[in-house]
């Protein structure tokens, strides 16, 4: 079963669909049992990372999410609050990944929305995945590409589009809006 995080961000329900169409049982919950137990866990969602954060730390999540040892995959937000630092309200993340989320510049058009592509692909997630392969965004914050970069995209920037350290797992695009890329994505993890 997959434990899908529930704290206070939206698009949640978007994930949970795609899981079900992968005939995968999902649960949505803030309960730490059922996340420590969960076969992977995905912390999906879209919103505002000071306001995420404080639920996180309201339910304890803070502290476990860090600690599991089980496949846990962050989708935009859940990716952003998985780094050390958010320029967004400014907010502490999580510290899976040593790397900043930073504003896109001014001068462009805020948010990244829509399809871009993907390179420099590494890792199990992108199993079959070609390289400039598109996937859909929706992001005014980005994550500068490090250590555990595993994909990267450009847009005024290039950044993280993915990272992964360990059993941790993180992209910024949508996979359960990217059509049959997304699909497969989502795929590779629940195989890990």
């Amino acid at each position: 079963m997959v434990a899908v995080i529930k704290y206070n961000a939206g698009n949640i329900r978007s994930v949970m669909n795609a899981l079900h169409r992968l005939n995968m049982p999902c649960v949505l919950t803030d309960d730490a049992d059922v996340i420590q137990k969960a076969e992977k866990v995905i912390f999906p969602g879209v919103g505002h990372a000071g306001s995420a954060m404080q639920y996180l730390k309201e339910k304890n999540l803070h502290t476990l999410l860090p600690a599991l040892k089980q496949p846990l995959l962050g989708i935009c937000l859940g990716l952003q609050l998985m780094c050390s630092f958010s320029e967004e309200g400014p907010t502490e993340g999580l510290n899976i990944f040593p790397e900043r989320v930073t504003h896109f510049p001014p001068a462009g058009k805020v948010p990244h929305m829509g399809w871009n592509s993907l390179r420099a692909l590494k890792g199990p997630l992108f199993d079959g995945i070609l390289e400039n392969t598109d996937v859909y965004f929706v992001h005014s914050y980005y994550a500068e590409c490090g250590p555990h970069t595993i994909a990267v995209t450009d847009y005024q920037v290039s950044f993280s589009a993915a990272l992964q350290k360990d059993n941790f797992f993180a992209v910024q695009f949508h996979p359960e809006k990217s059509a049959h890329a997304g699909q497969h994505i989502l795929k590779n993890f629940l195989k890990l």
